[in-house]
């Protein structure tokens, strides 16, 4: 029987950062199932859902303990899959966000997206000089999940107009794997 574990890790950027933090996964008998990682600033993070044998928990524990006192800020909380479960009906989509940068676009689009009740996947942001000119431009890529009657038409013409408050293009679209 294997249980299932998010595991965050933060730390000073250098090379070999995702070989040792998965060879102490692999000691565990663990596997990676999903996961996200990026340098941010001068920090590389690590998001992580890990399976590990249940006679294995102990060991992970030992070797996360390990990578804290190698200076890495770690977290590792259990998990189920009784939410993702919940939402098997759920209509996926993409919304693509690009525009000049300033603050508030990511709280903005959530807070719509929130009070719609549909559900952020995953988000992806960023702020690039743009091409020309070199000016900072914000982008943003989100899978969601809406409710199967949630109208899209509505919450998406609503997004448009917080998009154009924003002054920000938005592009939504069905989400496809």
């Amino acid at each position: 029987m294997s249980k299932r574990f998010v595991l965050t890790l933060t730390g000073s950027d250098k090379i070999g950062i995702v070989e040792h933090v998965t060879e102490l996964i692999l000691e565990c008998g663990g596997d990676v199932q999903a996961s996200r990682m990026a340098r941010l600033g001068g920090e590389f993070a690590m998001l992580l859902l890990v399976s590990i044998p249940e006679t294995e928990v102990e060991h992970l524990s030992q070797n996360t303990e390990k990578l804290s006192g190698e200076g890495f800020k770690v977290t590792v909380t259990e998990t189920e899959w009784g939410v993702a479960t919940q939402r098997g009906d759920w209509l996926p989509y993409q919304i693509e966000v690009r525009g000049a940068n300033h603050e508030g676009i990511i709280h903005e689009i959530a807070e719509h997206l929130s009070d719609q009740g549909i559900n952020i996947e995953s988000i992806d942001t960023n702020v690039v000089p743009a091409p020309m000119s070199g000016a900072p431009l914000f982008t943003m890529d989100a899978i969601v999940v809406a409710p199967p009657e949630l109208p899209k038409n509505k919450w998406e013409d609503e997004l448009e107009e917080v998009a154009d408050r924003l002054n920000v293009d938005l592009e939504v679209s069905v989400y496809k794997d």
